[in-house]
């Protein structure tokens, strides 16, 4: 008997339907998978065998071929053993094939039968319903995640046993519903980290407001113990709210990687991500035979921070350019070329030298001229100017701390950064694919960026004097058209202009 089950796999962030045909037949017992299958989808053969008997199965006795359609396209990972063993139920006549016409199924199993969550099932039900299929049976750890696509009846399992009897009407059928703008309203907004918390640093704390107002990148330079990291950390309680649609296509990634927690149906808040400096080029943007997404995909629509930046490998940080400027990240294997995501904003901290205490005026730099110019060389001018705000965070005082008044709450500045970014959308109406200033091209910086007769000419003044890059050039109007933003003005005046330069002279007054 011949039985046929629908199936999905993920290649980049997208998937793709796969046919598992499972035949019965005479001869020697023996199971034979075929299509591609890599290691782990070998190996399932025996898992799917244990856990029938474990359920209460018993496989056909004789020579029983899987077949995995597309043929030429390399199948991978232990998804298909719920699928399989489903279409071995079905050869011995346990379950009918026509409802399999209408269903797609997906899950790892145990030896014990146990259905254990999967990699991509967010996509794979995306797929599911693109194809006008009715139901897709899903593992009961990734139910929450399938449930937020509508259209499509989402069907939590945990054993074999139970997909089984769903299938062959023994049990009642109870689709998973899942309302995701209901979920959005019910997230906790509140943070453990608070910009309360900061004492002191106010241009560095004025800088991020700007920096997150516009999505733009920026780099905080300053000795061991200014508060960088900690400043770092409570930029995620200022971000703005996600979108529905920001925080389904983040979850489509975190559920490609396998990073969506048990349970969890949707990305409620921007990502925060902030790897080691150990990493190497294809944990960070993405890689593997069957690629996946890195740091830069996982990051997107939230925050990327990089601590300590020049110690991160120089190979790692070149390949950010790309990203950066694109805001896609493309990897090229022989058989296809993945396209994954990455707009995201890029946080980035590090000392001035590589004892940290340069320009410190309380504590003596031992490092030699040789030292600091070697240190500071391993950050690229062409990666430089793509971080539109470099700020230097000081030492503060003892004294300092001690009499500074509390900072003020992250909510109160989260407030303006979400005026701002509003009067940015509302800016971009006509040009969708564009989210915050930080990504305007140069033909939207003339549109939009007007900027006043004296401001036109202090700039060109600072670009002659400053040796600024035409790249930089385009950034400070850019940071400077998110200061004007966040005071309400329509159009760019001297002090926007010249706040926005004062975002760009550090990396000049460092790298001379």
């Amino acid at each position: 008997m011949l039985a046929k089950v629908y199936s999905g796999a993920v290649y980049g962030i997208d998937a793709y339907k796969v046919e598992i045909e499972v035949n019965a037949a005479h001869g020697e017992p023996l199971i034979v998978i075929v299509g591609l299958p890599d290691a782990a989808v070998k190996e399932s053969k025996d898992r799917v065998f244990t856990a029938m008997l474990n359920s209460g199965f018993f496989p056909h006795v004789g020579r029983t071929t899987i077949n995995l359609a597309p043929a030429d396209v390399k199948k991978e990972g232990p998804s298909y053993d719920l699928p399989i063993a489903i279409g071995m139920i079905c050869t011995r006549g346990e379950i009918s094939p026509a409802i399999l016409h209408h269903t797609a199924i997906i899950g790892e199993l145990a030896l014990s039968g146990e259905v254990r969550r999967v990699r991509g099932v967010l996509p794979i039900t995306l797929m599911a319903r693109e194809m006008k299929l009715k139901s897709i049976i899903v593992p009961d750890g990734n139910a929450e995640e399938a449930a937020v696509v509508h259209g499509i009846n989402v069907i939590p399992v945990k054993t074999l046993r139970e997909a089984a009897d769903i299938l062959a009407g023994k049990r009642e059928m109870n689709p998973l519903r899942i309302d995701a703008t209901s979920i959005f309203k019910n997230t906790n907004s509140e943070h453990d980290d608070d910009f309360a918390d900061v004492k002191g640093q106010e241009q560095a704390k004025r800088a991020i407001e700007v920096a997150v107002a516009g999505g733009h990148n920026m780099l905080m330079v300053g000795p061991p113990g200014t508060g960088k990291t900690m400043l770092a950390k409570r930029i995620s309680s200022i971000l703005p709210e996600l979108t529905l649609e920001e925080a389904l296509e983040a979850t489509r990634i975190h559920s490609i990687a396998g990073t969506l927690k048990a349970h969890a149906s949707i990305v409620t808040r921007r990502p925060f991500r902030s790897p080691h400096h150990t990493i190497s080029d294809a944990g960070l943007l993405g890689g593997g035979t069957h690629p996946m997404p890195g740091e830069v995909s996982l990051s997107h629509r939230g925050v990327l921070f990089l601590d300590e930046l020049p110690e991160f490998h120089r190979n790692v940080l070149e390949v950010l350019r790309q990203p950066l400027e694109d805001g896609v990240v493309t990897i090229s294997r022989a058989a296809a070329n993945v396209t994954f995501p990455c707009q995201f904003m890029l946080v980035s901290a590090m000392n001035p030298c590589p004892c940290g205490y340069f320009s410190d005026p309380k504590r003596e730099c031992r490092c030699t001229q040789h030292q600091i110019q070697h240190y500071r060389n391993k950050i690229s001018g062409p990666l430089l100017d793509r971080i539109d705000i470099h700020i230097e965070v000081p030492s503060v005082s003892l004294n300092d701390l001690s009499n500074a008044p509390k900072g003020e709450k992250s909510d109160e500045i989260r407030r303006r950064v979400t005026n701002g970014r509003k009067i940015q959308l509302d800016r971009f109406k006509s040009s969708p694919k564009l989210h915050s200033n930080s990504s305007m091209g140069s033909r939207h910086i003339q549109k939009f960026c007007i900027i006043e007769d004296d401001a036109k000419e202090m700039l060109k003044q600072a670009i002659a004097q400053l040796n600024f890059s035409a790249r930089a050039y385009d950034r400070i109007l850019k940071v400077a058209r998110t200061i004007a933003d966040l005071a309400g003005s329509a159009t760019i005046t001297q002090e926007h202009i010249q706040e926005a330069i004062q975002y760009r002279v550090l990396d000049r007054q460092l790298w001379v």
